[in-house]
């Protein structure tokens, strides 16, 4: 399912929803790409990271970034899908 993210909030929402759905921990995601729980944590929290960790997170959970011109829907509209 696509899920669309506007901001790093909803961004880490989207991770969390996805590492639940494969069954893992955060400390399990985290061994798996080489981070902390804590890291995992804050990613999914929508605190600032690191590109290389974003992705690194998304290819644990085989997910990928695509990039495409933006939907109407506001950010607020987008929030309340979640």
């Amino acid at each position: 399912m696509d899920q669309i993210a506007r901001t790093q909030k909803q961004l880490g929402a989207a991770i969390r929803r996805e590492r639940k759905l494969a069954g893992l921990s955060q400390a399990e995601l985290g061994s798996r790409i080489g981070l902390r729980q804590a890291t995992v944590s804050s990613l999914e929290a929508g605190d600032a990271t690191r590109v290389q960790t974003l992705l690194a997170a998304l290819a644990a959970l085989n997910l990928e970034l695509v990039v495409r011109p933006r939907t109407k829907g506001s950010a607020r509209e987008i929030e309340d899908m979640f």
